[in-house]
């Protein structure tokens, strides 16, 4: 089951909708199964205070997916992830959690293509796993890049909001944007270009049970 408002989707912004098949009221979005969350800003998600902690976001790939499914954890720790930061919403001057949380969202998609960069056997999809870490678990790093966050401990597969995932269709672009990644990382003008061409597919929405599935 998958979703997409400009690829950010249900599971990153979230009110239980409870039955099958019902929207949630933003955009229009079906849910499809009972309990499962999507569609409405929650409080402060991302900031101390959410439920949970700080709601952050790790790269990953498939072949990383399988792994944790396996182990039902995300590890081994410390993991890098992004988040809504103080240094980002200094950066960004705005106050709408929406937006604050894409912009992470949007910098784990990269950090995803540098890890299909470093393994050409993955299938080319980029996957961004959203979890709910507790605060006193996550330290900030704002002398890597302003939303970067690290999980002191390895995470509990139960502590995974969502798994966002590129539909087959994204697959030639998001396979040339891992081959040039790091050049667009390092300023080259024609690879940023071609990193850019994947912000054109939305990650698909699935919840974590879903996960066997998508695997299959």
């Amino acid at each position: 089951m998958s979703t997409g408002v400009a690829g950010l989707a249900c599971g990153v912004v979230g009110l239980a909708c409870g039955v099958a098949g019902s929207t949630c009221g933003v955009a229009g979005l079906t849910c499809g199964v009972a309990g499962l969350t999507c569609g409405v800003a929650e409080p402060a998600a991302g900031v101390v205070g959410h439920t949970g902690g700080m709601r952050i976001y790790l790269p990953a790939t498939l072949a990383m997916l399988r792994e944790i499914d396996a182990d039902s954890a995300v590890g081994p720790a410390p993991l890098t992830g992004f988040a809504v930061t103080p240094a980002l919403r200094e950066w960004y001057l705005d106050d709408d959690e929406e937006v604050l949380e894409y912009a992470a969202f949007t910098q784990a998609a990269r950090a995803a293509l540098r890890l299909l960069d470093a393994d050409p056997l993955a299938p080319r999809r980029r996957v961004v796993l959203s979890a709910d870490v507790p605060d006193h678990e996550v330290t900030l790093h704002p002398d890597l890049d302003r939303a970067v966050v690290r999980s002191t401990v390895p995470i509990p597969l139960d502590r995974l909001a969502s798994v966002h995932v590129d539909g087959a269709d994204a697959e030639p672009d998001v396979a040339a944007a891992a081959k040039v990644i790091m050049e667009a990382d390092l300023g080259d003008e024609d690879a940023q270009f071609t990193v850019d061409g994947t912000e054109d597919h939305e990650l698909e929405w699935y919840a974590v049970q879903e996960i066997p599935q998508l695997l299959s």
